[in-house]
């Protein structure tokens, strides 16, 4: 699925758009040394598709799958404008495997060395990927668990309509109950998907769930692979045995050898490996688990402030259209309204005017770049007004704040205005 999105990216000519023509560039906080590689971009790509490819054949496995997070993660934080949930979902899975043998059975890896070869391995090795996907689809569920999502149906009463001319289904999203109906649905499903996928008896039917239910959210919704890489990942439920009568059949049809197939080996780890790789895991459930909640150590409403808001796996829980016009002034009078189109791209300003971490950053980048271009020591301001969830705009950041002077930190930003409205939940 990686191999694939990478040759969809390039093929679209995203590369180029998102990740070399843009002027400047918004690196998340405490990694501003990941920098944009202007053309060799196309041959960090190169090397995730490649890499990607090499891990589903099981060739190279260790060193492919190191390439993967690397590249993948590297292209991911070059640009916080591309966030999206299941960039962060990759990056994840694949340092997990660079720890877990996953190359062990039904690989070229395998094919060409018996004594990797195995057909068992340990317990935790299969699970902790399965509790990684639980702990997405579940904390997705409890972030619905809100009363923007469960009494208001927001975002979903503002787009759900927008999708009326599609064939056979489409007429339904005119009714008002509708939304309300696809926000429970969604909330179930995110709560009780692990649940189903975990258990033998209700497998089969929780699959089934996920297929329809991607399926329709790819239907509906511009979220590129997302659905697509859920439906494959969640196959990680399915027991061996599954798999094994799959490879049974077809291996008759390829010639593979027997021993190939049936190895009746087990892929051992030493008792220090094994606890070792136990306690790492260990501490890196503890922190997946912990950081969701990372927002309640700030004050002021999460949609509003965003301030713990990314990796916490909220998907598609909000509607955010933002205006940002910001002034530079000087200590001699001199001032200027900017044009932001002379610095971002399109999609840069769309996503910074909502996101008060990067309406700092962009403050930076106009302080730096004017103080080169005649102002001393410019000072930098912004009248920002921002519309969540179907509610009229209102003013976000302070006008009197001069940005330039403000340090980014994981502290709270007192210079966000207060929201003065309620999102009870979590």
């Amino acid at each position: 699925m990686i191999f694939v999105s990478i040759v969809r990216f390039w093929s679209k000519g995203w590369i180029e758009t998102l990740y070399i023509q843009p002027l400047y560039y918004f690196p998340f906080y405490g990694f501003e040394f990941v920098k944009p590689l202007g053309g060799y971009t196309y041959v960090i790509f190169a090397v995730c598709g490649f890499s990607a490819l090499l891990v589903a054949l099981g060739l190279f496995y260790r060193v492919a799958i190191v390439g993967v997070f690397l590249s993948f993660t590297y292209i991911e934080l070059i640009d916080k404008s591309t966030y999206l949930n299941h960039y962060y979902f990759v990056s994840v899975i694949s340092f997990l495997l660079i720890f877990l043998p996953a190359h062990a059975y039904f690989s070229v890896d395998a094919y060409r060395s018996k004594r990797l070869l195995a057909d068992k391995m340990p317990q935790w090795c299969l699970d902790s990927v399965r509790f990684f996907v639980c702990i997405l689809y579940f904390y997705a569920g409890l972030a619905k668990v809100n009363t923007d999502w469960l009494v208001n149906a927001m975002p979903l009463k503002i787009w759900l309509p927008a999708h009326n001319d599609l064939p056979i289904i489409g007429f339904l999203f005119n009714y008002t109950w509708v939304p309300f109906v696809f926000s429970w649905v969604g909330c179930l499903y995110d709560l009780s998907i692990p649940f189903l996928l975990w258990n033998r008896r209700t497998r089969v039917a929780g699959y089934v769930a996920v297929v329809v239910f991607h399926s329709l959210t790819a239907l509906l919704f511009p979220i590129g692979m997302f659905p697509y890489i859920m439906i494959v990942t969640a196959l990680i439920f399915f027991s061996g045995e599954f798999y094994q009568r799959i490879i049974a059949f077809v291996s008759p049809k390829v010639s593979l050898p027997t021993e190939f197939i049936y190895p009746r080996s087990t892929y051992k780890l030493s008792s220090i490996t094994q606890q070792l790789l136990i306690g790492v895991f260990t501490l890196f459930f503890a922190f997946q688990l912990l950081m969701p909640f990372r927002y309640l150590l700030y004050p002021g409403e999460l949609f509003w402030t965003e301030q713990g808001y990314r990796f916490s796996w909220r998907v598609m829980l909000m509607e955010k259209a933002g205006y940002t016009q910001f002034m530079v002034k000087d200590r001699t009078g001199k001032q200027l309204i900017v044009n932001n189109n002379q610095f971002l791209t399109p999609l840069q300003e769309k996503m910074m005017a909502t996101q008060p971490d990067m309406i700092l950053q962009y403050a930076h980048i106009l302080q730096d770049y004017y103080s080169k271009h005649g102002f001393i020591s410019p000072q930098v301001y912004v009248d920002s007004y921002v519309a969540l969830n179907g509610r009229l705009g209102r003013p976000l950041i302070a006008p009197t704040t001069d940005l330039a002077n403000v340090s980014d930190s994981f502290q709270h930003k007192s210079w966000i205005i207060p929201f003065n409205d309620e999102i009870k939940g979590f």
